[in-house]
């Protein structure tokens, strides 16, 4: 039924006469409290469960006629009695007819309105239960009606009313039945209920017009538990903080409940603290803890703790020191958490040897603090830390301390001790650690797994990595992501691109998801191994799996597509990269800039330059070089040494061996050895290291003009520079000096040299 058709229906009440209505009530009246104001009982007493079975056997038509209800009404019973009898009637509608016939024929109604009150609160309790579709409607149809006849109601009908019409966000009707209450008998416990209906209606306003009002040093009814109960569950569930109230505006009204002596319990205490922390707010967080023991109340260990767990976060760990004597102070006990907190945050800021002087002192007994025995995630925390710091063996020590304790490691506490050998590359330490984890009946997780790969692969053990993957499968431990990135990886970086592509087919065949770093590695894996189109299909892939490739991709790709002379689909990738959002870094400028220099096409490298340096890219050593070395490629030396000299005058660009090399090689095939040793002079100058490549192409062009004493000099200075000859080296001079006879000059450029096999 609804709530307008709930009004006219008025529950299919008989019309009541106007005698007997009780003059001058206005009001609803409270609650008769019998320690108060005590009812002298009636002259004769009456058994409920006799009267209540004569009204239930007689027709209500009939109960007049009866002499013994005509008794029981001329003996006035007890409010109690008759709100015991009218429970018991069995439905509102007897019930509405014993009240007519109670107000009608009894002269009580009129001078006790208490009992009339009582009556009607068990009307509406009846009503409450019976109705199984519109209860709000119902007793909006009752309310309705006893302001109307003027019936005073008890606290405790008021209190049912309101409750009922605020869960059903019948916010009018709530504060109409205020409204009608004398203040007199308004209490705490009643605004409470209407502060409630308000908050659950979201009329947040006039609600904390209620409130306010409450919270006035001289209120009337004063906030208690329950209040602050009912502000901190709204807030709570509409999510004030940060959108409708500040922070700074929350700790405000708390102070002004403190201020009454209201606190917050634990539990809502430790919320409130944590979210503030959490939203960046610990000084305001700190603040509020402050206030409330300043002003009487007592904070438990789990408020702290959150405190403490926020202060940590942000490295504060002077406030978490004077917290925790603060602790010590009021006498607030610490617990394992408070111990782990502190433990926890000390390690992670890798100041390990302070986590451990906390440690120490949960397991010292003293006169003025208690024994706290750390459980296994402390431990675990400890021994993480530890690792993380280099101190594998202390970490390992640790946990056999921990079995002497009865504390047995789990797989968290092996995976802590696995990852920090395996980063110092004490794999084979690990993998001892394993073999006593599978002994101690330890489960391995995925986590351990891939801590063992990453530290094999990482020390070129990736066949032995395999070998581990599998066993493991075997076992029915799969691996994940970040399992098949590790291993595809490694084998791209050994240039084994046919086995990191069987396992990437092998993740699609047992569901697992590749993530966008396994993506990029194996397009950079591919493009290094100029397996171009399989890098555009991966490519393509990734960009389906919802990963847009990120520019070091699109650089791998670009330079792999220009390895391979696949000038259209650099140029589409450039396209793809402009429609991805992406510009061109440095990275991608030199690497065209290097394709079309060699290629001989110097006016589309000089017009990406142009663009790079629109961009707001200076043209660095790389640029210089690709184009130096493009200009001797084509034999234009006079344009490669013009470039050469605004490096360092025009650009402040300092050239670097590889360039020097280029010029010294060029210009020796070019017959121009003293300008190469011109050069060779200047790299000594500017600090800048020859190598073998260099004294090589020297002595090549020294060769060509038989000028066999400089040859002496740049050996000399080879052998200064402690720089190796190589197998160029023998080949140019061996043949040469021996045509002259002077092979002894050469076994002794030689000694104590190993000729390498391969170029520098």
């Amino acid at each position: 039924m609804k709530l307008a058709a709930a009004r006219k229906s008025l529950l299919h009440l008989p019309a009541l006469p106007k005698t007997g209505t009780i003059a001058g009530v206005r009001h609803f009246s409270g609650e008769v409290d019998d320690t108060h104001k005590p009812v002298p009982p009636p002259p004769t007493s009456w058994a409920v469960p006799e009267i209540v079975s004569l009204l239930k056997t007689t027709d209500h038509n009939d109960w007049i006629s009866s002499s013994q209800l005509v008794e029981f009404l001329h003996s006035p019973p007890s409010p109690t009695s008759l709100l015991k009898i009218t429970r018991q009637l069995g439905s509102t509608q007897k019930s509405l007819h014993f009240f007519e016939f109670f107000k009608n024929h009894s002269s009580s109604s009129s001078s006790n309105p208490s009992s009339l009150s009582f009556t009607f609160q068990a009307i509406l309790e009846q009503a409450m239960h019976e109705e199984k579709f519109d209860v709000p409607g119902k007793l909006f149809q009752l309310f309705s009606f006893a302001k109307d006849q003027k019936i005073p109601l008890s606290i405790n009908a008021v209190t049912l009313l309101i409750r009922c019409f605020g869960r059903a966000k019948m916010l009018k009707e709530s504060i109409s039945v205020y409204n009608e209450l004398d203040s007199d008998l308004r209490n705490t416990n009643v605004v409470n209920l209407l502060l409630d209906s308000l908050f659950r209606g979201g009329n947040i306003d006039d609600g904390f017009k209620v409130l306010d009002e409450m919270l006035k040093r001289d209120s009337d009814f004063p906030p208690n538990n329950s209040t602050v109960r009912i502000v901190l569950a709204s807030m709570w569930k509409i999510n004030w903080i940060g959108t409708r109230m500040t922070v700074e505006d929350i700790c405000g009204l708390l102070v002004r409940f403190f201020e009454h002596g209201v606190f917050l319990d634990d539990v809502w205490f430790t919320k409130l603290i944590t979210k503030f922390c959490r939203s960046g707010k610990c000084d305001k967080a700190w603040d509020l803890l402050h206030d409330m023991m300043r002003l009487g109340g007592q904070a438990k260990a789990s408020s702290f703790n959150a405190l403490l767990s926020g202060l940590g976060r942000e490295r504060d760990f002077q406030k978490m020191n004077l917290l925790t004597n603060e602790m010590k102070e009021k006498e607030v006990e610490p617990d394992v958490v408070t111990f782990g907190i502190l433990i926890n945050h000390l390690c992670k800021s890798y100041r390990v040897d302070e986590a451990l002087q906390v440690f120490e002192k949960m397991g010292r007994s003293e006169t003025d603090a208690i024994l706290i025995k750390p459980d296994l995630v402390l431990y675990n925390t400890l021994i993480d830390g530890l690792c993380k710091v280099g101190k594998q063996e202390e970490g390992f020590k640790l946990m056999e301390k921990m079995r002497l304790e009865n504390r047995l490691p789990n797989t968290v506490t092996y995976n802590c001790l696995i990852d920090g050998f395996c980063k110092a590359g004490g794999i084979e330490r690990s993998l001892e650690l394993f073999d006593q984890m599978k002994k101690d009946r330890v489960v391995p997780n995925v986590i351990t797994l891939n801590t063992l790969l990453h530290g094999m692969c990482k020390l070129g053990r990736v066949n032995s990595a395999m070998r581990l993957f599998a066993e493991m499968q075997e076992k029915g431990l799969k691996g994940n992501a970040i399992t098949y990135t590790i291993l595809i990886t490694s084998f791209c970086s050994v240039n084994n691109i046919d086995r990191a592509m069987s396992l990437f087919n092998e993740m699609s065949e047992n569901r697992c998801l590749p993530d966008a770093k396994l993506y990029f590695s194996l397009i950079f894996g591919l493009c290094q191994a100029q397996r171009m189109d399989d890098a555009s299909c991966i490519a393509s892939k990734a960009k389906e799996a919802g990963f847009g490739l990120n520019i070091v991709c699109y650089n791998a790709l670009i330079g792999g597509l220009c390895r391979k002379n696949k000038i259209d689909e650099v140029h589409k990738t450039l396209k793809n990269m402009e429609e991805a959002g992406i510009k061109p870094d440095m990275y991608t400028y030199n690497t065209l800039i290097s394709y079309f220099s060699e290629k001989g096409q110097f006016t589309t490298a000089n017009r990406i330059l142009k663009r790079m340096i629109g961009d707001g890219y200076l043209p660095n050593v790389f640029t210089y070089g690709a184009l130096i070395h493009a200009y001797c490629l084509a034999g234009n030396l006079d344009e490669a040494m013009e470039i050469f000299q605004n490096m360092s005058s025009a650009s402040n660009v300092p050239p670097n061996t590889v360039i020097y090399n280029i010029l010294i090689d060029t210009l020796c095939k070019s017959d121009k050895v003293e300008a190469a040793i011109s050069l060779l002079g200047e790299m000594k100058d500017k600090g800048v290291r020859p190598n073998t490549k260099t004294y090589n192409a020297l002595f090549k062009g020294l060769q060509e003009r038989n000028w066999v004493e400089k040859a002496f000099e740049i050996m000399d200075q080879m052998t200064e520079n402690a720089c190796n000859p190589d197998y160029i080296t023998m080949e140019v001079l061996t043949p040469w000096l021996s045509s002259i006879g002077e092979t002894e000059k050469l076994r002794s450029f030689v000694e104590g040299y190993e000729v390498s096999t391969s170029t520098a």
